[in-house]
């Protein structure tokens, strides 16, 4: 052993793929797990780094973000998907200029990181997530977003993306890498899908696609009906029925098999599962954003026993509005509880597998993080367990169930970039900035009432 080297202590450790470990030590060296198991075995040497009473376990995996659109937080409450989706395309489009995404994805990544999320899976319409990701140090892929209901202009979409893309990926890091994501069958057409699919296959790049989150998307694809239908008919854009269901319509596209990542599948049914499963897609499994939205609990027991690899996702602050993988994952096990009526549905240590191991899983990144052990990754989190979540009769169960509190430590690759709810990188003006943001967004709001 060689290099830095930092001996992490914790009441539990939770690796993951092997069971807890009591009074355990991770010993991490660089960038790297070199020693998992009880204190009292751990080789000697290096920085102690004692956490108490806590329970230590891999970093969060939070498999979908909008990371530029954190400054949304609260800001389009109570309305339809339609007018959710067509007042934030405005309200982007008109108030957040660069210098206002790159803050608002830069106070995501802070608000991820206090919670003890290491990797984030963004998806996004500029290089804001991106950069706030290198510059904050955190792990992820940038997807970057494609949009072109028009198939007349879906060569002009493609080239457009193509050299946003190629741009980033020269800036691309070991830590954050580059993906796209044609954004959703309201917002993409057949030709412009099956083009971003040839495109990601024979680049090699990772891929992203909103799916089966809503009625309003399952009556456009599968009867043109409802109210995107009507807003492309308005546009001049001829409207079909264009699958059985929206997933079978990525299928007919190419798109899964590029194997994508898919963000949502809340109406995925039993010959979406077995499509979904035969493809080795992965899924982004959001279920506050869903609830949130009125769009419903997704069939996720089914898709786990079908072996799909499913991680857990925020989704932007604009559908959500906190960024808190722990309790997004005790929603989706209380969800699916109650959706089966079964009290055994998911225990507490399948829904951390869920937002580590299984994230990693469904980004292609498992050979790399989502567990704790030597020759993986150091991505590290640890949450205090503490009178308010005692005594701990499950070391699980108490981390999922017994309420929350900000992580106590969030390592990524070996540095430690998070202490007690506080990013260690300061931005003491990023408050204020974000907040003349906000103010701008409310300004723009009451022009557009004509108050």
């Amino acid at each position: 052993m060689s290099g830095a080297r930092t001996r992490y202590h914790a009441r539990w450790v939770l690796p993951i793929a092997t069971p807890p470990v009591a009074d355990g030590t991770v010993i991490v060296e660089d960038d790297r797990i070199v020693w998992v198991g009880p204190r009292r075995d751990a080789p000697s040497g290096g920085t102690d780094d004692d956490l108490g009473d806590a329970v230590l376990l891999p970093g969060l995996v939070n498999c979908h973000t909008h990371l530029e659109l954190t400054v949304m937080r609260g800001f389009l409450e109570e309305l339809s998907f339609y007018d959710w989706v067509r007042t934030l395309t405005r309200a982007r489009h008109f108030v957040l200029n660069d210098a206002a995404l790159l803050d608002s994805a830069r106070l995501g990544v802070r608000e991820g990181l206090c919670a003890g999320i290491t990797t984030f899976a963004d998806t996004g319409d500029s290089a804001a997530p991106f950069d706030a990701l290198r510059e904050l140090g955190a792990r992820g892929i940038a997807f970057r977003e494609v949009f072109g209901p028009d198939p007349a202009q879906a060569d002009a979409s493609l080239a457009g993306l193509r050299d946003k893309v190629t741009a980033m990926r020269a800036r691309a890091t070991p830590l954050v890498q580059v993906g796209v994501s044609p954004h959703a069958p309201y917002s993409v057409s057949d030709a412009l899908f099956e083009a971003v699919a040839r495109y990601a296959r024979a680049e090699n790049l990772p891929v992203a696609v909103h799916i089966a989150e809503s009625n309003d998307e399952s009556l456009l694809v599968e009867r043109a009906q409802g109210p995107f239908a009507k807003f492309l008919r308005s546009r001049g854009i001829d409207v079909e029925p264009r699958a059985r269901s929206p997933i079978a319509l990525l299928d007919r596209c190419g798109v899964l098999a590029a194997r994508p990542l898919l963000i949502h599948a809340v109406r995925a049914d039993a010959p979406d599962v077995a499509t979904m499963a035969r493809t080795q897609c992965g899924v982004a499994h959001c279920p506050a954003s869903n609830a949130k939205l009125g769009h419903g609990i997704a069939p996720l027991s089914e898709m786990l026993d079908a072996g799909i690899a499913v991680g857990l996702g925020s989704d932007s602050m604009a559908s959500n509005n906190g960024m808190d993988l722990i309790a997004e994952g005790r929603l989706a096990v209380l969800q699916q509880r109650t959706r089966l009526q079964r009290a055994d549905t998911m225990p507490a240590m399948r829904v951390l597998d869920l937002a580590t191991r299984g994230g990693a899983r469904a980004l292609g990144l498992h050979d790399t993080i989502g567990v704790l052990a030597p020759g993986f990754q150091a991505d590290l989190a640890a949450f205090p367990l503490g009178a308010t979540r005692g005594p701990v009769h499950d070391v699980a169960a108490a981390l999922v169930f017994a309420g929350g509190t900000p992580a106590s430590l969030t390592v990524v690759a070996g540095r430690i970039l998070a202490r007690h709810g506080v990013v260690l990188q300061e931005d003491a003006a990023l408050a204020g900035r974000v907040q003349q943001v906000a103010d701008a967004l409310q300004r723009w709001r009451q022009s557009e009432s004509g108050l």
